[in-house]
């Protein structure tokens, strides 16, 4: 690959928190590898290993701290608990999220996640959707909750929960690649 192709490459930051959801941190984490999206993993504490919410140990490319300078297409937030909280705790996650946004990038969460969403204010008169009971009984200014898999809503999109993993990352992909990457991206995942 020369410069020039890596003008082009989209670049995404998974921040891994300590009980972080397995099933979505990977998915999202291989749907966007397999569409050929820089995928940088990060770990909110100098411990690379971040063991998830079912034991599961992950190790991520870097620590969060080595990231703050850099610019990212988009920023994911895999829930489960207490990953979701530990995420919206950690005010260098909140800064990343704006940042990302104001220049032009996407935020997006899953599960319990979008409830940092709603603390960095990136919910407020959006759609949006979430693990049940997260944000809908305490959402953001005039947000709209909707009982769907997926919801995007411009700069932001959000997800219900591991079941919708897939759906999750998959419309990930699209955004960033466009929908030939999705559409081969999906057929060799044999969902049907």
């Amino acid at each position: 690959m020369n410069d020039g192709d890596n003008m082009n490459l989209k670049k995404v930051l998974v921040p891994l928190a300590q009980g972080c959801e397995e099933i979505e941190a990977v998915t999202i984490i291989d749907i966007l590898v397999r569409g050929e999206v820089e995928v940088i993993t990060a770990s909110l504490d100098d411990n690379k290993v971040v063991t998830a919410s079912r034991g599961v140990q992950l190790v991520a490319n870097k620590t969060l701290n080595e990231v703050l300078e850099e610019s990212f297409d988009m920023i994911v937030l895999p829930g489960g608990l207490p990953g979701a909280d530990y995420l919206n705790q950690d005010p260098r996650i909140i800064v990343l999220l704006k940042k990302t946004v104001l220049r032009g990038g996407i935020s997006a969460a899953i599960c319990a996640a979008p409830k940092v969403l709603v603390s960095a204010g990136l919910l407020d008169d959006k759609h949006a959707t979430s693990y049940p009971g997260v944000i809908d009984i305490n959402s953001a200014k005039g947000m709209k909750y909707l009982n769907q898999p997926v919801v995007v809503d411009g700069q932001v999109i959000t997800s219900r929960g591991p079941g919708t993993a897939m759906d999750f990352a998959l419309v990930l992909l699209e955004t960033l690649q466009g929908q030939e990457v999705r559409i081969n991206v999906e057929k060799g995942l044999v969902r049907s």
